[in-house]
């Protein structure tokens, strides 16, 4: 037996030594630890994928040692079966599996080499490079037969050669499994501190005295029994001896991007495989608890995986397995329009209340590239009270000085919002970056908490901690090293494993009202990845044409169930908004992912835009056909929420001479285009409505032309100079009869920029990006194309290296604005490209559209805050303006921004090569417009222009005929211009209308909303149409009064 009374000494020269004498002590126990061992053979193997339920098919053959297997973007099978030995009896027995490059070198990766577990037809774990190993028994008796299958699976991304399959079983000793946690974690503590720490040296005087209680070269037994003796030493000298009054709340958690570096196919399996490893190891530590957002992941597992769903609702019930986040899935925040974001949180809501009864409370966004300043109210509006991220953490140049925090949005909103601190306790002092997949273990806990940037405020911290990404979740390790901190251990936090909505709740309950509870007022801007802005645009512009598309579909449906009868399309709205939700995943959207990935949404975008716009024409047909018409007719439908005179382009009636008159006999203005089609102004087209206009014989009235000359344009608006290489030179708004352009500039021209990030090329433009540029200014043609009474169409021809741009400036006699289009086949590589407008105007800030509203920023670099924000997220439109005149640039599919001292750009396309090595290669097709206005950007028809541009109005060709419907119709709408009315559709559980509004320019505002229809009830509800207060309608009308950017949600039966 060894002594353990030597002196301890704590000499200088001795104090780093203990600490390693201790960490060999362990290795030494480590190697003892698997007491028994039998490596498995009679393998069989069969190529491709199997069902869930794995059923015994297809072509298996014998898979001798040392053979060879997989390929990139590979699935196959392995099965065999065995019999456990008499030696394992009464102990344990786990199952490994031991992938190897044939050299004897580990085989695993985190997303290349993954596996499903079945054990005698029942899928049990999955098994990834974290959990190599799964508990068969925890008692064997020895003869228990083992049938055992797994599905194998090796990515494309990560894929580094063909492997040697090998498997065993083994059984541990849990005695000394549980010393060698007993030991590591007090000195992983120890070693978060420096040696004149009281904490590390006491830590260190215990360990030192414990270990030399062990008996390592002897037998087993001897062994085990002293390794009793010393853990009862650990536990009455060390553990429960807190120094630190700080607790760290941890859940369970695995981030799984729904896609990234793979196809969504493969996320299936993912959440398959992870979802059940966290089961497994629920039944072997019984105070685990997990959560997990996304309720896409759920809908996977509950298709795919249905044993593993019914073992999630158990553990639901139970209290262990907590639901929340809300969301259909984690979205990016910047790009999804408003209406988006609030069915993100409808849909995901219904979704988890249906299936597992809970409401969830927490927005949950980890791992997403900025929050928009709109968020608070959506997340309030939602039901939601929290708000939860550590991606803000990663700012390259600032700190946001708070962890603890009230985010107060552009209504006033405000939402409780933490960031997790976790981190390794060796990054403190390095940089200020924070994980939301911890490794629970000392060193984070530490970390963490050294990180927390509000210790004077609160004494507890939300921890996350897991393998994401297919990792599978916690690990035995992370576990084990929970118990023992939940003791409480010197020097280190208590670690507390619960719900992350406990934690949440307390935290209200303890700064909620505190006066040292700060507060964030706007955006949450990131620092970082500023080119998922711009990324991927096409599908960018895949997105928002499918939310318009939805948009229009909704209130066109809407009207036709209202006046015809129609159904209402529930179930194919449903699954349309599901599939809108789900590509704009942070990973999707913002167009960080691989080629594969993108192949895959151009389909499912190409089949939703197809189909919808099928479904949109018949529902437009119907209401035609049942509008009463006296001649042949063209139905024109506005979806917008304000009445518009707009362009309509249609296709050309067979008549040669003709008129376009309206029910009042008013004349519209027509002319023939330059590719054959029809292009008339249609006057008066009501909001959330239609009207009808006759095509009668007869010559048009109206012959006049614009004038357009190579040299420039004018029109009563604008008058505009062209140089030679057909940049603006001059643009003079008549009204003011100021020049927009400044003096020795030019307005419109294309920069390319060699755009090379140093890191993270799909994701990140940084500020050096303007080192090298090329103004593309190389006319290869230009010509008028089209002129007439409606509009004049110049095509001017520029190439840039291996790209030629066809750009349109297409001129309106009846509109002071200038759309300018882009049709391009996109060949470059690392170029970024611009479109440039230097403005005479006097501004030090400017306004950039964003959901349910606008935000300001700063237009200089006077801080690195504002330097820091050299690239900008905007929706359809962004403007610089002084007082009594201004410019805006609008858009139909661009985010990606910056006004910088006084010009005015927007980021057009850009050309990464990591992960997805041909980015936007191919056709291109990109609307702007100019649009220079008198006044403030408030007072100018900025939002009107910027819908109008991006959502057209429908026209349908009709024969005359009678009809139940009249021919000017209008469903709802507003008396104030500032108040938007953005979407009408039918309610989720009844066959009530549903109308959402908001105030678009931060003006209170007394309105009236009149609705068509006798209205029987109505009520202000929630984003989840849920009632909230009953309001009265007289003769059809709303009096409202809307806050400064209000949402409001009206439901209405009639």
């Amino acid at each position: 037996m060894a002594t353990y009374n030597a002196p301890f000494r704590d000499k200088n020269s001795e104090r780093y030594m203990y600490a390693g004498r201790i960490e060999r002590m362990i290795e030494t126990v480590e190697q003892k630890l698997v007491i028994n061992s039998l490596v498995l053979d009679d393998y069989y193997f069969c190529d491709g994928q199997e069902t869930v339920e794995n059923k015994d098919n297809g072509s298996w053959e014998a898979f001798p040692e040392g053979r060879r297997w997989g390929s990139p973007e590979y699935y196959c099978r392995f099965k065999h079966s065995f019999t456990v030995p008499e030696e394992f009896k009464g102990g344990n027995v786990f199952y490994e599996v031991m992938p190897t490059y044939g050299s004897g070198r580990d085989g695993w990766r985190t997303s290349d080499t993954q596996f499903i577990i079945f054990a005698n037809g029942k899928l049990i774990q999955g098994c990834d490079s974290n959990h190599k190993e799964v508990l068969l028994l925890d008692n064997a008796q020895g003869g228990e037969t083992f049938d055992m299958h797994l599905n194998a699976y090796l990515d494309k991304h990560e894929y580094r050669g063909q492997r040697v399959f090998k498997a065993r079983i083994k059984q541990i000793d849990p005695v000394l499994w549980k010393l060698i946690f007993d030991l590591k974690t007090p000195l992983e503590i120890a070693e978060q501190y420096g040696p004149d720490d009281m904490d590390r040296v006491d830590i260190i005087k215990v360990l030192n005295a414990a270990v030399n209680l062990l008996v390592i070269d002897s037998t087993h037994e001897e062994l085990v029994e002293s390794a009793k003796a010393c853990m009862d030493y650990l536990d009455a000298n060390l553990y429960g001896k807190m120094t630190l009054d700080v607790t760290t709340s941890g859940i369970g958690h695995t981030h799984i991007d729904v896609a990234w570096l793979w196809r969504l196919r493969q996320t299936r399996e993912k959440a398959g495989r992870s979802f059940a490893t966290v089961l497994k190891l629920m039944e072997e530590y019984p105070e685990y608890k997990f959560m997990s957002s996304q309720a896409q992941l759920y809908e996977y597992v509950k298709e795919d995986y249905p044993e593993v769903y019914e073992g999630i609702k158990k553990m639901v019930k139970e209290g262990r397995w907590e639901i929340e986040g809300a969301m259909w899935v984690e979205p990016d925040t910047n790009v999804p329009s408003g209406e988006s974001l609030v069915r993100q949180f409808l849909v995901g809501k219904r979704f988890f209340k249906k299936e597992f009864d809970v409401d969830c409370k927490i927005m949950w966004e980890p791992d997403v590239f900025g929050y928009s300043a709109a968020l608070p109210q959506i997340i309030r509006k939602s039901g939601c009270d929290y708000f939860m991220t550590t991606k803000i953490s990663w700012n390259e140049y600032n700190r946001v000085p708070f962890d603890t925090f009230m985010w107060k949005g552009i209504d006033g909103t405000e939402v409780l919002s933490h960031f997790s601190p976790s981190r390794s306790g060796d990054d403190v002092g390095t940089r200020f970056m924070t994980t939301y997949n911890a490794y629970l273990s000392p060193s984070d806990m530490i970390g963490g908490w050294h990180r927390y940037s509000q210790k004077d405020l609160n004494n507890n911290v939300l921890m996350t901690f897991g393998w994401g990404d297919g990792g599978g979740g916690p690990t035995r390790e992370m576990l084990e090293y929970g118990r023992r901190l939940n003791k409480g251990l010197p020097g280190c936090p208590k670690f507390v494993n619960e719900p992350s909505l406990d934690f949440y709740k307390r935290l209200e309950e303890e700064v909620g009202s505190s006066d040292r509870l700060p507060t964030w007022v706007g955006e949450l801007y990131l620092e970082f990845h500023r080119a998922t802005l711009t990324s991927q645009a096409a599908n960018k512009k895949n997105n928002r044409k499918s939310e318009i598309l939805l948009h229009d579909l909704e209130t066109i449906a809407s009207i036709a169930n209202i006046e015809l009868g129609d159904e209402y399309p529930r179930d194919e709205f449903t699954a349309d908004w599901k599939c809108i939700l789900l590509h704009q995943f942070h990973d999707i959207l913002p167009g960080s992912s691989i080629n594969e990935v993108y192949e895959d949404s151009d389909i499912a975008y190409g089949n939703l835009l197809k189909e919808g716009k099928a479904r949109l024409d018949r529902t437009l047909q119907l209401i035609a056909e049942n509008v009463a018409t006296d001649a042949d007719s063209l139905v024109v439908f506005n979806t917008l929420g304000k009445a518009r005179n707009d362009v309509v382009i249609t296709d050309m009636p067979e008549k040669e001479n003709f008129i376009i008159v309206d029910s009042e006999g008013n004349e519209m203005k027509w002319q023939k285009t330059y590719d054959g089609k029809l292009c008339f102004l249609a006057e008066n087209i009501p909001a959330k409505g239609y009207k009808v206009f006759s095509v009668k014989d007869g010559e048009k009235a109206d012959n006049s032309v614009i004038d357009a000359t190579a040299s420039g344009f004018e029109t009563k608006y604008l008058k505009a100079e062209f140089n030679a290489d057909y940049n603006i030179t001059s643009l003079i708004h008549k009204e003011t009869g100021r020049d927009v352009v400044p003096a020795g500039e030019v307005m419109n021209r294309l920069i390319a920029y060699d755009d090379r990030p140093h890191n993270h090329e799909a994701w990140d433009v940084k500020a050096y990006y303007k080192e090298i540029s090329w103004n593309i200014d190389d006319v290869q043609s230009a010509e008028i194309i089209e002129n007439g009474a409606v509009r004049a169409v110049y095509k001017v021809v520029r190439k840039f290296r291996n790209t030629i741009f066809n750009v349109y400036f297409i001129v309106y006699a009846d509109n002071d604005r200038v759309d300018v289009a882009y049709d391009f086949d996109w060949k470059e590589t690392h170029i970024l490209i611009k479109v440039d407008n230097p403005v005479d105007v006097n501004a030090a800030k400017a306004t950039f559209d964003i959901q349910f509203g606008n935000i300001e920023r700063n237009a200089h670099d006077n801080t690195l805050w504002e330097f820091a924000q050299f690239e900008v997220c905007g929706h359809k439109w962004i403007d610089l303006s002084e007082n009594g005149f201004g410019f805006s640039l609008l858009n139909d599919s661009k985010y990606g921004h910056d006004i910088k001292d006084g010009r005015v750009r927007t980021s057009l396309i850009r050309a990464s090569m990591e992960p997805c090595h041909d980015q936007d290669k191919g056709p291109q097709y990109i609307l702007t417009a100019l649009y220079p206005h008198a006044g403030l950007v408030c007072e100018s028809a900025v939002v009107d222009q910027a819908f109008s541009l991006n959502v057209p109005l429908h026209c349908v060709k009709t024969s005359a005929h009678a009809g139940k419907l009249e021919s000017v119709y209008s469903l709802v709408s507003c008396d104030k211009s500032n108040v938007i009315i953005e979407t009408v559709k039918i309610a989720e559980d009844s066959d009530e209308v549903v109308i959402r509004a908001y105030e678009t320019w931060n003006k209170r505002t007394n309105c009236t909303l009149s609705v068509k229809g006798d209205i029987k009830e109505a009520h202000i509800t929630n984003l989840l149409e849920e009632n909230e207060e009953e309001i009265t309608a007289v003769d059809g009308k709303f009096n409202l009064t809307f806050h400064p950017f209000e949402i409001k949600t009206i439901k209405i039966k009639l």
